[in-house]
């Protein structure tokens, strides 16, 4: 027996809005208002969009999340600038500043790292990144890399004259000279000059700084 079309349609609501959960936002609002003011009804509007007025009621009162592509093709219908229906939602970045004089530090036996930028994301999360000032009496190297860890490397040599060990390689750095690297393998800094050693050094994940 062929099912009626309004079972076969009352089934494809249920499925659609089985895939569909409770919205955290609140764009409805915005939709319903653009709407009314444009004199369209939820017919016109789900019929332009290609989605069931169902579905477009369900939205407007906030009952559910539409997918973005959903969400876009109504705004195109209805004409909307995204602006306005995501301005309440524009987070604040704000901005880190780390004034010269109050500059953090860490020190490995006679190395100084001063902080230059502070982890961005969440403890020992991957997508956090760190920089900081090196600073290497002559005859002493970093520490911490030589076993390796996870995670990338780059410097930039601002002072002196460096050799960058990596693995089973050398590599003689001077002032205005930049390396970077998978931090995988073992590496260190060392000042293989008669003055201090100075580089801007950046690493992704964080480690040094992260508390």
């Amino acid at each position: 027996m062929t099912p009626s079309p309004n079972k076969k349609n009352n089934g494809e609501l249920n499925n659609e809005n089985s895939k569909l959960k409770k919205s955290p936002y609140h764009f409805g609002e915005k939709l319903r208002q653009v709407r009314e003011h444009k004199g369209y009804t939820l017919k016109v509007v789900a019929q332009k969009a290609g989605v069931s007025e169902s579905l477009v009621s369900q939205i407007e009162r906030n009952h559910v999340s539409p997918a973005i592509d959903t969400l876009l093709t109504l705004a195109d219908v209805l004409d909307i600038n995204l602006e306005f229906l995501f301005e309440e939602y524009r987070k604040e970045r704000p901005v880190q500043i780390i004034r010269a004089a109050e500059r953090p530090s860490v020190h490995e036996e006679e190395t100084t790292y001063e902080e230059l930028a502070k982890p961005s994301s969440a403890e020992h999360d991957n997508s956090s990144i760190e920089a900081y000032i090196i600073k290497i009496p002559a005859g002493s190297h970093t520490h911490r890399g030589s076993f390796g860890h996870i995670g990338q490397e780059f410097g930039i040599i601002t002072k002196g004259t460096a050799k960058l060990n990596y693995g089973t390689k050398e590599y003689f750095l001077e002032e205005g000279d930049s390396a970077s690297f998978s931090a995988g393998a073992p590496h260190s800094l060392e000042n293989v000059g008669n003055g201090d050693l100075e580089a801007i050094w950046v690493v992704t994940p964080a480690e040094r700084f992260v508390k």
